[in-house]
């Protein structure tokens, strides 16, 4: 099941990068084409009527549908909340040595570079947050996992900094 999932996502990642390489292309001819004739027509196929490539046209319908906050916990109120009520896996993307230096009581480290390697520590079917130091790393490893259909994970923003600001109990 999980090799199905590995090869699905890497047959998204194809056509993605193939429609985006199309898109590239047509804006190539069309900015050719504006040179040459002056102006190309509202109605040009190849773009919506805002003017976006019809791919980014799609990713930008697709990003505007996504509720407020549904990846993200944004206060350590509602991740103590959350730990308290729903137990759910903590994973810290920071390197080891990070890891090490602190971390958030019950998190278990899985550096972003490896997650796609420890998939089989990650749960599908409960909740999972995911943190790193302030917020870039696990955002990226929330996307991952998203992509490879975990549609459990959330994002910490405030991530360990917000936590170690706030005053709360830190592992070592």
């Amino acid at each position: 099941m999980k090799f199905q999932k590995s090869i699905q996502t890497l047959l998204l990642a194809i056509v993605l990068s193939f429609c985006l390489f199309l898109s590239i292309q047509q804006n190539l001819m069309a900015s050719e084409i504006s040179t040459s004739s002056g102006s190309i027509a509202e109605t040009d196929i190849l773009s919506d009527p805002k003017g976006f490539p019809k791919l980014e046209s799609a990713i930008d319908q697709y990003l505007i549908s996504i509720p407020s906050g549904y990846y993200t916990i944004a206060k350590v109120e509602d991740l103590k909340s959350l730990m308290a009520s729903r137990q759910p896996l903590l994973v810290d993307v920071r390197e080891p040595s990070e890891y090490r230096s602190g971390h958030i009581p019950g998190a278990i480290n899985i550096p972003l570079r490896t997650l796609a390697r420890n998939l089989s520590k990650i749960p599908n079917d409960s909740p999972v947050v995911m943190y790193c130091s302030t917020g870039y790393r696990s955002s990226m490893g929330v996307m991952t996992l998203h992509l490879l259909n975990y549609d459990n994970v959330q994002g910490f923003p405030p991530s360990f900094a917000g936590w170690k600001a706030s005053g709360e109990e830190i592992a070592k």
